[in-house]
């Protein structure tokens, strides 16, 4: 079970705390990248960008850089169409850990730096949408 905001790690990406927003009705996850530079490592094609884990605020900064899995045209909330770069990495949540694609685009004018969507949950949890923070409290 969880709730509809829960601490969630990404290690892959030496993240070790960021806020989630858990969305079913998003159907992919999506994590903040205040700048994305694509580049090719030995023939793979491979993007490095900027993250800031901390909702409000622009002091911790985070660089990461991960394969491109795909690139998509995403249409958000508001009906507007965006290229995205989509990565693959773990996510780890209380005790669970997977692989899960996210797409990478700027959320600095969102509530939350990570939309966790329903293809990273599916047939993983149920989420009460009155509960925050099931899983636990921030991640040290």
């Amino acid at each position: 079970m969880l709730g509809w905001r829960e601490w969630v790690s990404l290690p892959e990406l030496g993240v070790p705390a960021i806020k989630a927003k858990v969305d079913t009705g998003a159907r992919s996850s999506a994590l903040h990248a205040y700048f994305v530079e694509p580049y090719h490592e030995d023939g793979v094609l491979m993007v490095k960008f900027g993250l800031h884990p901390e909702q409000d605020s622009t002091d911790t900064e985070i660089l990461c850089t991960a394969r491109v899995k795909d690139e998509r045209m995403v249409t958000d909330s508001g009906g507007r169409s965006e290229h995205r770069y989509v990565i693959e990495t773990m996510i780890s949540l209380g005790d669970e850990s997977w692989q899960a694609e996210m797409t990478l685009t700027n959320r600095d004018t969102m509530g939350f730096r990570m939309l966790l969507g329903r293809t990273a949950m599916a047939k993983r949890y149920i989420v009460d949408p009155h509960a925050s923070y099931l899983e636990g409290k921030k991640i040290k």
